[in-house]
């Protein structure tokens, strides 16, 4: 119950500084391109290579630390971050063809599920 209680904790604090990411990304930078999502992406990504190698380093991988920072914390405020952190430890195990097709998959995939959901509404 305790890891439930430390990811929700996590995960509602990431969502709310993803609110606030695109709120301010929105308020002060227009473009045609995605840059509230784009930016909110590549901080997430920054975080959680910072916190998984604090983690690592001060022994904390398994504890509480962990559910509350990577899974709540990075997990609401970008699912990314751990699109790309599952990739760097499949290169890291030599399971490099693994990470291209979890790659290519997840963003064509991704994409075509999309364009079939909102086509399956329409």
């Amino acid at each position: 119950m305790k890891t439930i209680l430390y990811v929700g904790l996590g995960g509602a604090i990431g969502s709310i500084f993803r609110y606030l990411t695109g709120f301010f990304v929105n308020k002060y930078c227009h473009s045609l391109f995605p840059l509230a999502t784009f930016f909110t992406n590549i901080i997430g990504c920054f975080l959680i290579g910072i916190l998984m190698s604090w983690l690592e380093k001060n022994n904390a991988i398994n504890g509480p630390l962990k559910w509350l920072l990577i899974t709540g914390f990075c997990g609401g405020y970008t699912t990314f971050s751990t699109f790309a952190l599952e990739n760097i430890q499949l290169m890291q195990s030599q399971q490099t063809l693994w990470a291209i097709c979890y790659s290519l998959g997840s963003i064509l995939l991704g994409i075509l599920s999309v364009w079939l959901g909102m086509t399956l509404v329409k």
